[in-house]
């Protein structure tokens, strides 16, 4: 297949790369900076733009998606535009923009934090829930395209970083992650949350 990915070149897109990389898929890599193509897919003209240069894929991946962290109180109206913007309509306008680019699927990413709040996340929670929502929503009317949302919880290779905000949850492989995003792409499943 020929796989548009999107946030290529962070943590959980490196991971997804190779592994659709060794499954022979021929994919085209999307970053602010380095990859095939620099975009930012927060700004809606831009996507349109990506679009119009990759042309035709079978399916689009995003592991792209930005969020404050902070607590509640310190949370800013500014906050939550910013986590909308940087992690739901990036994604959602990914899926508007390329139905008609897109032969296949459309695998988008949410987060444990909707299921599993922590202190200062509450900006996430309130994103994840968002595209998970958004999900179920466009599986009943893209059809016969099809979208999924992986949902993971906290990488065991970020630990060192983010362990302290996670406790007692059990973190995933990075390669388990990227099991489920080939379970969305090459799978024939819809509007499913797949917990890594």
């Amino acid at each position: 297949m020929r796989i548009l990915l999107v946030g290529a070149t962070g943590k959980l897109g490196t991971a997804v790369h190779q592994e659709l990389a060794a499954r022979k898929h021929d994919v085209v890599t999307v970053a602010r900076t380095g990859g095939d193509l620099q975009y930012d897919v927060t700004d809606p003209v831009q996507v349109a733009e990506m679009f119009q240069t990759v042309g035709q894929v079978d399916a689009v991946a995003s592991a792209a998606g930005h969020v404050p962290f902070k607590p509640l109180a310190e949370l800013t109206v500014q906050d939550y535009q910013a986590g909308v913007t940087g992690k739901v309509l990036s994604q959602v306008m990914l899926v508007k923009e390329g139905l008609t680019h897109v032969t296949g699927s459309f695998t988008l990413i949410s987060g444990v934090l909707t299921r599993e709040p922590i202190v200062t996340g509450a900006a996430a929670s309130l994103v994840n829930g968002a595209v998970e929502a958004f999900v179920r929503a466009a599986a009943i009317e893209i059809a016969p395209l099809r979208i999924n949302a992986v949902s993971p919880t906290v990488f065991t290779e970020s630990l060192d970083v983010y362990g302290d905000f996670f406790p007692g949850m059990k973190p995933v492989p990075l390669a388990d992650v990227a099991q489920a995003y080939v379970r969305s792409i090459e799978g024939r499943q819809t509007g499913q949350i797949y917990v890594p």
